[in-house]
C-alpha cells in the first residue's frame, strides 16, 4: 500500500544536531556538540524527595488526566518569578518549550505568510516552523541585536519576528538594554508580534540581562520559558505566556497536540520550585558554566592563532549561556572540517544550519557545558590539529600558513 503524504511532510527534514550527536556516542569523542545542560545540575535527591511526597499525598491527581492549561499552582508560582506582572491565566504549561514554537507556528502561520527570525536563529524554532509553509525571512543583527534599519525593510507584512535575546542559541549573544528598547517601539510602531524565546536568561555569570521585551509591551508579545535549563529537559517542561486575545487559540492546538502535559512532571516541578529552591540552586548552574567558559576561553587562546580575521578562527566571549560561536578562516567550511576534527576525537556543530537563508559556512558552534575543565582543554586542543590538517588540505590558502606557525 502506498501512503499519500500531506505536502508539510515533504517541509518536516531530521536535525543536524540529532544526526551529529550520533557521531559523538563513539568512544573517545569529546563532545562540544550538543546543547545538553550539564547533568552534574540536576537535582536529584530533591526530586528523589518529591517525588516520593507527591505519591504519598496526592497519588490520584498526579497519575490522572489533568486540565489542559497546566497545573494550578505551577502557573502561579511561573507568573510570579516572571519579572513583569502575569496573570497566572496567561501562562500555559507545555511539553517543553519546543511544543511551545509548535503551537505558535500552528495558531500564527498560514502557507506563504511571512514571518521574522534572526540570523542566524535557534534551528528548532525553523524546524517547528517550516511545515507549516511560511515565507521565512532572516533580518540581520549586529553585537548589540537585531538591525533596526533592516526590520523595518523587511517587516511589512510579517505576522511576527522571533527572537532570543539572552544567550541565543547559536551565537550566545545577548541583545543590549538600548536595543531591546529600540525594538519593542520599532515593533509597536510597525504592529508587529513578537515571539520573544528566553531558555538561557537565568543563566548569566556576571550580571543579569536586561528586562524581558515582553515586560515592554506584553500584549504585543509571546513569551517562551523552560525548566529544562535549570531543573532536568528530561521532565520536558516548559510554559507560554499569551495575551489574552490569542490564549484561547493556543490552548485548543495544546488540547489537540497531547491534552495536556504530565501532570506528574508539572507536580515535580512545582514541589521542587517551592520554598525558593532556584534562588539557591541556579546559582550553582552560573557557577559551574562559567568556569567551563573561561576553560574554553582559555584554551582556544592558547590552541589557536592569532592573526587577521580571515586567517584565523575568530570567536565570542558570551556573557551567559552554553554556547560559544566561532568563525573559520576565509574559504573554508565548518562542514568540511567537521570530519578532521571528529578524526582528531572532538565534535562540534557546523553554524550554517542555523541560518534561515544563506547560511554562513564558515560558522560553528561550540558548546562547553557538558565537558569538563580537562575534556575542554583536550577538545580544544584536538580542534586546532583539525583545524590545521584540514587547512594543509588547501594548498596556496591564506589560512594554512598562518595555522600551520
Amino acid at each position: 500500500m502506498e501512503w499519500t503524504q500531506a505536502r508539510r511532510a515533504a517541509k518536516m527534514n531530521p536535525s543536524v544536531i540529532r544526526e551529529i550527536l550520533k557521531v559523538t556516542e563513539k568512544p573517545g569523542i569529546i563532545s562540544f556538540a550538543g546543547g545538553l545542560p550539564s547533568p552534574k545540575t540536576f537535582p536529584v535527591a530533591e526530586f528523589e524527595a518529591a517525588c516520593a511526597k507527591i505519591l504519598r499525598d496526592d497519588p490520584s491527581g498526579a497519575l490522572q488526566y489533568a486540565a489542559s492549561e497546566g497545573f494550578g499552582p505551577l502557573r502561579e508560582q511561573v507568573a510570579a518569578m516572571l519579572p513583569w506582572d502575569v496573570d497566572p491565566a496567561q501562562v500555559l504549561i507545555t511539553t517543553g518549550s519546543q511544543q511551545g514554537l509548535d503551537l505558535v507556528a500552528k495558531v500564527l502561520i498560514d502557507a506563504d505568510s511571512k514571518i521574522l527570525v534572526e540570523s542566524p536563529t535557534y534551528l528548532g524554532a525553523v524546524m517547528a516552523f517550516t511545515p507549516m509553509e511560511p515565507e521565512v525571512v532572516s533580518v540581520g543583527n549586529d553585537a548589540e541585536g537585531i538591525d533596526l534599519a533592516d526590520l523595518r525593510d523587511k517587516a511589512a507584512g510579517a505576522r511576527f519576528l522571533y527572537v532570543l535575546p539572552n544567550f541565543q542559541n547559536p551565537t550566545g549573544r545577548t541583545m543590549s538594554e538600548a536595543r531591546r528598547a529600540a525594538l519593542s517601539a520599532e515593533a509597536a510602531r510597525l504592529g508587529l508580534p513578537l515571539i520573544e524565546d528566553n531558555p538561557y536568561g537565568d543563566l548569566w555569570f556576571d550580571s543579569a540581562p536586561p528586562a524581558p521585551l515582553t515586560a515592554r509591551n506584553p500584549d504585543g508579545c509571546i513569551y517562551l520559558g523552560s525548566f529544562s535549563k535549570v531543573l532536568a529537559p528530561g521532565l520536558r517542561l516548559g510554559f507560554v505566556v499569551a495575551p489574552k486575545s490569542v490564549y484561547p487559540k493556543l490552548l485548543q492546538a495544546k488540547q489537540a497536540a497531547d491534552l495536556h502535559t504530565p501532570g506528574f512532571n508539572q507536580r515535580l516541578i512545582a514541589e521542587v520550585m517551592k520554598d525558593g529552591f532556584l534562588d539557591r540552586h541556579v546559582p550553582t548552574i552560573r557557577a559551574l558554566y562559567k568556569s567551563q567558559r573561561d576553560a574554553m576561553l582559555d584554551a582556544l587562546a592558547r590552541e589557536m592563532p592569532v592573526g587577521e580575521a580571515d586567517a584565523t578562527l575568530t570567536w565570542n566571549a558570551p556573557a551567559g549561556g552554553m554556547f560559544l560561536w566561532a568563525r573559520l578562516p576565509k574559504g573554508m567550511s565548518a562542514v568540511d572540517l567537521l570530519p578532521f576534527a571528529v578524526e582528531q576525537g572532538v565534535a562540534f556543530v557546523p553554524g550554517a544550519p542555523f541560518y534561515a537563508d544563506h547560511g554562513d559556512p564558515r560558522t560553528l558552534r561550540l558548546s562547553f557545558v557538558t565537558s569538563s575543565v580537562e575534556e575542554i582543554h583536550r577538545g580544544v586542543a584536538a580542534l586546532a590539529t583539525g583545524i590545521k590538517t584540514y587547512a594543509a588540505t588547501l594548498p596556496g590558502h591564506a589560512a594554512a600558513e598562518a595555522l600551520a606557525a
